[in-house]
């Protein structure tokens, strides 16, 4: 038998499965989807895993709905496959205080992937209802994932963890295409390239090609890797002069983070680590004129804490300033008791002076605040950051004014995996500071998926990347995406580094997700016509 009478059958029978049989195969194809995000990018499995999505909505039963409630569960199940193997790591957190939290796991490793497949369920609920008979229901299939990815990266503060598009980040120049439409954009390229195998099993009758679906997916690839290669080559790797970066990593136990009375031994480590020697010629921190430590560093509010506001003057030379995360309590009348705090990012002088301050903007659900904070408190709910109250919000993303260097974007943990807010247009940066502390996790696929995506920004807006983590992956990234630096998870120890020059802005810098809905939108008027125009015809 051919290959393609074997891949005929393969999908006739994937088509005509129903019942459990029909969801076991979604949900397999969805899990062995998360192979594509990092540390694996096996991309290639998306070939197979994206053609069984497409025959598994071509046998949606055609009753009810046109099969719409047939196709949607059948994304229920893709996507309940996909995003449980994809963030199992987030189990990790409920057991840094197992006695408080640990019973709330599997709502976390189960209920999140849950919610986030009612997306990809809308997805390919949509596609089947707008689904034509020919190769273009691979566009179809394309332009509804993206709409509803985007939804997921939106609706009740967004969680776009994971999204498609982020399997073209590997090798690195099939990651430059975001420099031109954005992660949506690539989502509905990924989609659309990787499910074009599917229609190999249409046949040739009626003039059809259906061959002409993947070799116009592999020529868009090949056009990809060109233009990468290109717009790499032309963007070597270039230094700021005169700015000297270290980032200091303890891999601290993050039960320590909450403890107020290691705060003696935690800012021991910090000195000591942040002075070490990271080779021959090293003079410890005076190698550097910009010392970063992660996100909420310290056990404690940190500008109110005299003796630990003279160490780190004490640390730092003249000339060397220290961007580091903390919690910040609010200005409140003396004698009221502080019961909120913000998640902040503190640029502090070789004097001990606060130079400028950022306020995280985009907190995380349940673990920074929880809907409905009061009337789940009264429940005996709580976060797992534990303030009563939740952290407080910040007003507004602006650069970040830092001696030695151009302004910063500050960006604190997850708010780096947004994409198309980052930037205030008008005031430009010079680089991306991300502090965070991904020790919530563990030593799990979590934090190198993280990365990836924080990398993606910097593609998108031609800007280097400077990540401080707690327990890893701290790393410098250059404005096209080349990581010229990085420490590894679980390590403890220091990066010294030079801080890479920004780039002229991208065109998704410029526009931003105009041309990725462009995209959408001729792909929509495309499937559209061949759905209705021609059936009437």
């Amino acid at each position: 038998m051919r290959f393609s009478d074997k891949l005929r059958a393969a999908g006739l029978a994937i088509i005509l499965t129903w019942g459990w049989k029909r969801a076991l195969i979604a949900l397999a194809a969805g899990a062995l989807s998360a192979l594509a995000m990092a540390p694996f990018n096996a991309w290639p499995v998306l070939f197979l895993t994206f053609s069984v999505a497409v025959w598994l909505i071509d046998g949606a039963a055609a009753g009810r709905w046109n099969g719409v409630s047939a196709a949607a569960l059948s994304g229920f199940w893709f996507g309940f496959g996909y995003f449980v193997p994809g963030l199992y790591w987030l189990g990790y957190a409920f057991f840094v205080d197992a006695q408080t939290f640990a019973w709330l796991t599997p709502f976390a490793v189960l209920g999140l992937p849950a919610y986030l497949s009612l997306f990809t369920a809308f997805g390919f609920g949509l596609a089947r209802l707008i689904w034509p008979r020919d190769a273009s229901r691979v566009l179809a299939l394309a332009a509804s994932l993206t709409i509803s990815e985007w939804l997921r990266g939106h609706l009740l503060t967004g969680f776009p963890w994971n999204t498609f598009g982020y399997a073209l980040s590997e090798p690195l120049a099939l990651a430059q295409t975001a420099s031109l439409i954005g992660l949506w954009g690539m989502t509905f390229l990924a989609v659309a390239i990787f499910a074009s195998p599917a229609v190999l099993i249409d046949g040739s009758s009626r003039g059809r090609k259906p061959w002409r679906a993947p070799v116009a997916a592999v020529l868009v690839l090949a056009a990809m890797l060109a233009f990468g290669a290109v717009r790499l080559s032309q963007h070597p790797t270039a230094m700021v002069a005169g700015t000297k970066l270290r980032i200091m990593q303890p891999d601290l136990q993050q039960d320590a983070k909450f403890n107020y009375s290691a705060k003696a031994a935690v800012m021991q480590k910090y000195l000591t680590l942040s002075d070490k020697a990271s080779g021959p010629q090293s003079t410890g921190v005076r190698d550097a004129n910009i010392l970063i430590w992660p996100e909420s560093a310290f056990p404690f509010f940190l500008t109110r804490e005299a003796d630990a506001m003279a160490q780190i003057a004490d640390l730092l030379p003249k000339g060397t300033v220290l961007i580091t995360g903390s919690v910040r309590a609010p200005d409140l009348p003396p004698g009221v008791r502080i019961t909120r705090a913000y998640n902040s990012i503190y640029v502090i002088d070789h004097d001990g002076s606060v130079l400028s301050v950022y306020d995280k903007l985009h907190l995380v659900p349940f673990g920074e605040y929880l809907p409905f904070q009061s009337w789940m408190e009264k429940l005996g709910f709580q976060q797992l950051t534990k303030v009563v109250g939740g952290f407080i919000p910040g007003t507004i993303r602006r650069p970040l004014d830092v001696p030695n260097a151009p302004p910063a974007l500050p960006l604190i943990c997850y708010e780096a995996i947004f994409p198309g807010n980052i930037v205030n247009r008008d005031e430009r940066p010079g680089w991306i500071i991300n502090v965070t502390n991904d020790g919530w996790f563990g030593i799990s696929t979590g934090p190198y998926q993280h990365l990836q995506q924080a990398r993606l920004r910097s593609i998108e807006e031609g800007l280097p990347l400077v990540r401080a983590a707690n327990t890893g992956i701290s790393a410098v990234v250059d404005p096209v995406g080349r990581i010229v630096a990085r420490l590894g998870l679980g390590i403890e120890g220091v990066l010294d580094a030079g801080l890479p020059v920004a780039i002229a802005p991208t065109i998704y810098a410029r526009i931003g997700n105009i041309p990725a809905a462009v995209i959408v939108i001729v792909a929509l008027a495309i499937v559209l016509r061949r759905r209705f125009v021609r059936r009437k015809a």
